[in-house]
């Protein structure tokens, strides 16, 4: 068995024997959907004929989806570097990029995993979400969306020392986050300037493209361009995140 294989079956068994990790990864972002999809049932969008929840559920979607690849990831190496598994990694000919592979696969896993269950949810008739002709082109962003956190959860946890440390950055930047990028709320209620100040946000993207592909108005061109966008967040996020990876407290 590779490295790799070996750290993604170890991520995996510690990542679904943590009940309280799984409450708020599957569960904690259904109890959002339950209370806007309960809120806004049985209205439509002004001029476009779909229910609200096309547009609700995208946003909580994202922001649960971003949330679990910020946080699972952070926590773990910030355990791991405490309990000494990762110093006892480093003695090994395992590399860096094998750890971060590994994390990265289970969280990819997980992320789809979610969507796939907040959608089914989604579409029950309690809360009426409608799938467009256009739902397929969420896909890429859900994965590109998934690789923008993750690099956000890998610097993350290789900032912080301890776990309170994980809760105290992740809140302080996924919360924020979750009202000025408009997975909470509508950017068409926000100053201008604000809107403009979302653009430097990853959630911005993941929420839009999820949005527009949900809702019927998502094109390849436009899809394409949140994907970068996210790639791009990915990619200096990931970079920071590997700069800054180490192998034991005070490393």
């Amino acid at each position: 068995m590779t490295a790799y294989a070996a750290l993604t079956s170890a991520n995996y068994k510690a990542y679904v024997r943590e009940r309280v990790t799984l409450f708020f990864t599957f569960l904690f972002p259904l109890f959002f959907l339950g209370i806007f999809g309960l809120i806004f049932a049985d209205q439509e969008v002004p001029d476009s004929g779909l229910p609200y929840i096309n547009y609700i559920a995208p946003g909580v979607l994202s922001w649960g989806v971003g949330n679990a690849a910020v946080f699972a990831v952070a926590f773990t190496l910030v355990q791991w570097r405490r309990d000494d598994i990762l110093r006892l990694i480093w003695r090994t000919p395992t590399g860096a990029g094998s750890v971060v592979a590994a994390r990265a696969t289970v969280a990819l896993g997980v992320g789809l995993v979610q969507a796939a269950l907040f959608t089914g949810i989604a579409l029950l008739p309690v809360f009426g979400l409608e799938l467009t002709s256009t739902w397929p082109l969420a896909l890429p962003v859900l994965v590109c969306g998934i690789a923008a956190f993750l690099g956000l959860g890998l610097l993350l946890g290789n900032v912080a020392d301890t776990p309170e440390a994980v809760g105290a950055l992740g809140n302080f930047v996924m919360v924020p986050m979750a009202f000025l990028s408009g997975a909470f709320y509508p950017m068409s209620m926000m100053p201008d300037w604000l809107g403009t100040v979302s653009r430097v946000l990853p959630l911005r993207y993941f929420n839009d493209g999820i949005a527009d592909a949900l809702s019927g108005r998502a094109s390849a061109g436009q899809t394409a361009a949140d994907c970068a966008a996210l790639l791009g967040f990915a990619a200096v996020f990931g970079l920071l995140g590997v700069w800054r990876f180490r192998w034991s407290t005070g490393r």
